[in-house]
């Protein structure tokens, strides 16, 4: 199948903003703290209300993508993430705050659902490992320049600052993100109203799947294990994001808002460079090999960011982000070509499985608690991290990443192949 590229540029445009609406979480998780009065414990219910969502809402957004196809789910997603915001904004108590974010979050699980599948349709299921590294390196460079505009905004004496902290309480100058969010969600609305991608919306194998059909596929050993693998990797990504700026003020008196958002950047500015080396090596070698590779490389990252000196911890900490870089993208591609059709069904599963994040807040903040030593609370996200490591060595895809070694094989083999008639 011939790539459509316009297709492909509008859904790493997508990740990107999925991305720069997500991980502004992270960084502002001391300020949410401050604003609400509130424990480590009660303020892992935010991301908790965020991710939540993408438990609850992505099979049916899986079911959806089926009968109206990608572009009507991406308009009502951007919709539903339009009013998050707004309702975020106005009225930023604790209880709609956490309504505000559950919406924000169904919004990103739709989208999720949505992009994969048209990812693969419109980049082809053998170069999909690669464009999806693609689309990691867009989360990763958005999700670095989200603190980066928050510090920029928060700190800033512009009249644009200015402007924005008029419409927010004062003492909840984060809030000003939000607005710039609504923003960019009517962008996006009208973009994706204007976008070319009707001959997309029914061209996949895929077959309408019933809920309950949708639900059984949970009982395929294969969907099930990668699902787990997604939920995984979501708690040990936002496990690691979310307690950065908190660890680093608890064990090295650094600022959240200035230098601890600075090394959150970092992360995904390390993990955005992953990514670049990520597409180079899924060129190079099979998928499975990388992501063993990855996995070890985060392990030694991580004890180092937890146990190392302050100078340690603050290279450390990036470093993680630049080895967990390629695990989403694997994990995802590896699923959908484990499968052989139902791949938007499938994806909806697979989504449901970034329901991991709001787990790893409110467990990290609690395990905190109860034994007193945030450092020994987060040896907890090696556990995940062990089961990233394992799909490396039972994964068993039916279509394997287009690498140039494979390419050269296929190629020889061609020129030796005699012609019959």
């Amino acid at each position: 199948m011939k790539p459509h590229y316009f297709i492909v540029a509008l859904v790493l445009c997508t990740f990107f903003v999925i991305s720069f609406i997500t991980n502004l979480l992270a960084p502002i998780f001391p300020a949410l703290i401050d604003s609400y009065k509130i424990g480590l414990t009660l303020a892992g219910l935010f991301p908790f209300a965020f991710f939540i969502a993408y438990g609850v809402m992505s099979i049916p957004a899986g079911l959806l993508v089926q009968r109206i196809g990608e572009r009507k789910v991406m308009l009502i997603a951007f919709t539903i993430a339009f009013i998050g915001c707004v309702l975020f904004v106005w009225l930023p108590v604790f209880l709609v705050a956490m309504a505000a974010l559950f919406l924000i979050g169904t919004a990103m699980a739709f989208l999720q659902v949505a992009i994969n599948p048209l990812l693969r349709a419109g980049g082809g299921s053998k170069h999909f490992a690669v464009f999806s590294v693609a689309a990691q390196l867009m989360f990763g460079a958005a999700a670095a320049l989200s603190p980066l505009v928050y510090s920029a905004i928060t700190q800033s004496s512009s009249s644009f600052s200015s402007q924005l902290m008029h419409l927010v309480p004062t003492n909840m100058s984060w809030l000003s993100m939000y607005v710039i969010f609504a923003v960019i969600c009517l962008i996006m609305l009208i973009t994706v109203a204007i976008a070319p991608i009707k001959r997309l919306e029914n061209t996949a194998i895929n077959k309408p799947v019933s809920i309950k059909q949708s639900i059984a596929l949970l009982t395929d050993s294969t969907v099930l294990k990668f699902f787990f693998a997604i939920v995984a990797y979501v708690a040990l990504e936002q496990g690691v994001a979310n307690s950065i700026s908190v660890f680093l003020q608890r064990y090295h008196q650094i600022d959240p808002s200035v230098q601890g958002a600075q090394v959150v950047s970092q992360f995904w500015l390390a993990l955005t460079l992953g990514c670049l080396l990520g597409i180079v090596l899924l060129k190079l070698f099979d998928a499975k090999t990388v992501l063993l590779g990855f996995s070890i490389g985060a392990g030694l990252s991580l004890l180092c960011g937890l146990f190392g000196s302050t100078s340690i911890a603050l290279l450390a900490f990036p470093c993680v982000g630049f080895f967990l870089s390629i695990m989403w993208s694997v994990i995802f591609s590896l699923a959908l070509n484990s499968v052989s059709q139902n791949h938007g069904a499938v994806s909806g599963i697979l989504c449901t499985g970034i329901v991991g994040g709001a787990f790893a807040s409110p467990i990290v903040g609690g395990l905190s608690e109860l034994s007193g030593s945030l450092q020994l609370s987060l040896l907890i996200l090696l556990l995940p991290l062990g089961y990233i490591f394992s799909v490396g060595i039972w994964a068993a895809p039916l279509v394997k990443n287009h690498t140039f070694k494979f390419a050269r094989k296929v190629s020889s083999n061609k020129k030796i192949q005699p012609h019959t008639h």
